[in-house]
């Protein structure tokens, strides 16, 4: 019986080129935030995460969904959302404490290397709803703080930051701890 072969698409498509670009996005990011450029962050941060959608959106619209996409698209996401709040516990009124940063870079680590795991034993281990909701507020967590540092004298935005960041924290520890029940659950199958 004859194999078919699954024809992987080309390297430089629209969704690839829209993560790398997200990349690039993310290092020009991360040296506004060093030097505390509050509005262009905002305005850089808020297109990185445009492309996000974006890159995803062609990749499924015209079947151009590859291997490196799959691979590349969350890694590049884990770089620029962790790198900047590294970045930002840096930063007097951010908000952000280091253990908060922890949460988030842990979090991300840990699932991470554990999909890469069991896609490398054949398993499907893709986002769950908590896991979007995670990133959604995730990046809500960036455009507040952000909003913040720029508007330093609405002080009712301080509290909208504080409340997502919480928000965020929570969705975090728990889109977590349901993606190791879950893989916890596979291997007690297997």
């Amino acid at each position: 019986m004859p194999t078919l072969e699954v024809k992987e698409p080309p390297v430089f498509n629209l969704p690839n080129q829209l993560t790398f670009g997200r990349l690039l996005l993310g290092i020009v990011l991360f040296v506004l935030i060093h030097f505390h450029e509050w509005y262009w962050s905002l305005a850089v941060f808020t297109l990185a995460a445009i492309t996000d959608y974006f890159d995803g959106y062609f990749a499924r619209k015209h079947n151009v969904v590859s291997t490196l996409g799959r691979n590349l698209d969350p890694l590049v996401d884990k770089v620029v959302i962790c790198g900047a709040f590294i970045f930002l516990v840096a930063i007097k009124d951010s908000g952000l404490t280091p253990w908060m940063a922890t949460v988030v870079v842990a979090r991300e680590l840990v699932i991470t290397s554990l999909r890469s795991y069991l896609e490398n034993q054949s398993v499907t281990f893709g986002a769950e709803f908590l896991g979007k909701i995670k990133m959604v507020l995730q990046c809500a967590v960036l455009i507040a703080v952000f909003a913040c540092l720029a508007h330093e004298e609405y002080g009712w935005l301080t509290w909208v930051r504080d409340v997502v960041i919480h928000a965020m924290l929570a969705a975090t520890a728990l889109s977590g701890l349901q993606y190791l029940w879950r893989a916890f659950l596979i291997y007690r199958k297997a």
